[in-house]
């Protein structure tokens, strides 16, 4: 039996990664991510959630980009990845993510319970 944190190191292995275009932030809107991923982002106060939540942003998106990107959620990591969630800007990796690490990904996300980044 795998904990969570094991689940979201085998699930981040598998899902390829590629070069944004600089300064974009195109998927960068609010999402959700596991408790556990939310863990190891850096904590937030209620006035900088709502101010990024009335903007439809991510809160930890700063003037040059995503300042959590190497701790980004694993809803983050699959953007561009996968035709389901393209990239704006037609980046993507040079293979895409396994269909069935992506379903693993899906899955993972509706059985944990989720909070607002």
């Amino acid at each position: 039996m795998y904990n969570n944190r094991d689940i979201i190191a085998r699930l981040r292995e598998d899902i390829p990664s590629f070069k944004c275009v600089p300064g974009c932030h195109d998927c960068c809107g609010p999402v959700t991510t596991s408790s556990e991923e939310m863990f190891r982002l850096p904590v937030k106060s209620d006035a900088e959630h709502d101010e990024a939540l009335n903007e439809l942003r991510c809160v930890h998106l700063g003037p040059q980009g995503c300042t959590v990107y190497a701790e980004r959620p694993l809803i983050c990591r699959l953007f561009g990845t996968t035709p389901r969630m393209p990239c704006p800007n037609n980046r993507r990796p040079d293979v895409m993510v396994d269909p069935e690490v992506e379903r693993k990904v899906h899955h993972y996300i509706a059985n944990t319970r989720q909070v607002l980044v």
